[in-house]
């Protein structure tokens, strides 16, 4: 049984800001990095801005299964962070009004027309396992 709880994993991810996102596509596994964009309040759900036209898209219109991959840094006192590893199933969201529940500001360096920005599609990573290692434990969790 896991020590760390589904609401461990939420505080370990409120200062984790990006992840690797892993789709499966045409020609294999396709890895990027991908901000939280400070939406951590996890319960399973993750969500990420992205615009329609890029491949993480394609792909996941073509196999929903994607990983998340996240690395805290190391402690002050060189204690390896906590690393996450979570598998779940996306869905492609085109809805202005979750866009508005899930919008940070700081968004817009990379949307500058905030959720107006054309193309612009909302990616919801349900989890349903989620894998920790911390250096001295690990575990997983069923969500």
């Amino acid at each position: 049984m896991p020590s760390l709880t589904l609401a461990d994993i939420a505080h370990k991810l409120k200062k984790i800001d990006f992840c690797m996102m892993s789709t499966l596509g045409g020609s294999g596994i396709s890895n990027r990095p991908m901000s939280n964009n400070g939406d951590v309040d996890y319960d399973g759900d993750s969500w990420f801005f992205s615009y329609e036209n890029t491949g993480k898209v394609t792909d996941i219109g073509r196999d929903p299964q994607v990983s998340l991959s996240f690395t805290e840094p190391p402690s002050l006192l060189g204690k390896p962070g906590i690393f996450i590893s979570i598998e779940g199933e996306a869905r492609l969201i085109r809805d202005k009004a979750q866009f508005e529940r899930h919008w940070m500001s700081d968004l817009e360096r990379w949307f500058p027309e905030g959720i107006d920005t054309p193309g612009l599609v909302l990616i919801n990573v349900r989890g349903n396992r989620v894998q920790y290692w911390d250096g001295e434990e690990n575990g997983v969790i069923s969500v």
